[in-house]
């Protein structure tokens, strides 16, 4: 890269300091998992106090990383998944999703705090096809050099590389060079899986405003929300898949990625504010 980019404090592996936050605790703790220290509990206290409905953001993303693994492991050949930035296991991870179609797809998870290793290794260690590397996963050459990488990953097939609710806690202009990095050791007809934090330019922006700044001036120090052409930048090079029915290829909310029936109840203001894309490696 041209310049490592500063560590924001949410890039730094919190581990089992209770005085820190964790980005990872905080999205289990939204999604209704149990393993959040009080210091996680006041980030979203906080986040709740502006965006009572900011639930959303973590229940859309995981939604759209369900339906996004089950498209790609019912429509395509791919049998290898790399997924950065996997977080806390949680109901229906990716290598669940993908293997109940794909009972032999090889999934690797890559995160580097030591709570999510640990709670990581405990849940994989019957799985001889899932596996986990300790990275950074904002440095590109560190994962794709790693050991483990390298022994399960065949990088002259296609693979599905995930970048899920990652590169919004990556600070300054660096996240399209991140991404065109890990693309560019992508064989051709690889897919990316990718969500970030939107700042949709309507009504719900001062949503995304009030909890980007939250995040940014409290220890976490990082969570921007992008615009759709800046979304658009970091995909730069890839065919994006047509994300449903009625709307053309593109980058939208990550309830509107082809969702599971039609929506009966609008979608709060907060969930505008999650978006996503499945693109392929041309």
């Amino acid at each position: 890269m041209s310049g490592t980019p500063p560590l924001s404090p949410s890039q730094v592996p919190v581990g089992v300091d209770p005085a820190r936050p964790s980005i990872a605790r905080i999205y289990d703790g939204f999604l209704g998992g149990k393993n959040v220290y009080d210091v996680d509990r006041a980030v979203m206290e906080k986040i709740n106090a502006v965006a009572p409905e900011a639930v959303d953001i973590a229940r859309a993303n995981r939604r759209f990383l369900g339906r996004a693994c089950r498209f790609l492991a019912t429509q395509t050949a791919i049998e290898q998944y790399i997924d950065c930035g996997s977080g806390l296991p949680t109901s229906e991870n990716t290598h669940q999703i993908v293997q109940r179609t794909r009972p032999d797809a090889t999934v690797v998870y890559v995160d580097n705090d030591p709570v999510v290793l640990a709670h990581g290794r405990a849940l994989l260690e019957e799985n001889d096809f899932v596996h986990m590397v300790e990275a950074d996963v904002f440095q590109s050459q560190t994962v794709l050099t790693d050991p483990t990488i390298q022994r399960h990953v065949d990088f002259s097939q296609p693979l599905v590389l995930l970048h899920v609710a990652t590169l919004h806690h990556l600070e300054g202009q660096h996240a399209p060079e991140v991404m065109r990095q890990y693309v560019d050791a992508l064989p051709s007809g690889s897919y990316v899986v990718f969500s970030h934090f939107l700042d949709p330019e309507n009504e719900a922006t001062q949503v995304a405003k009030k909890i980007e700044q939250v995040m940014l001036s409290g220890p976490l120090g990082a969570g921007r929300f992008r615009s759709t052409a800046e979304l658009a930048e970091i995909l730069s090079g890839l065919e994006i898949i047509q994300p449903n029915a009625t709307t053309g290829p593109g980058i939208v909310a990550c309830d509107a990625w082809w969702p599971d029936g039609p929506r009966l109840a609008p979608a709060s203001l907060a969930a505008q504010c999650i978006a996503g894309a499945v693109a392929r490696k041309p």
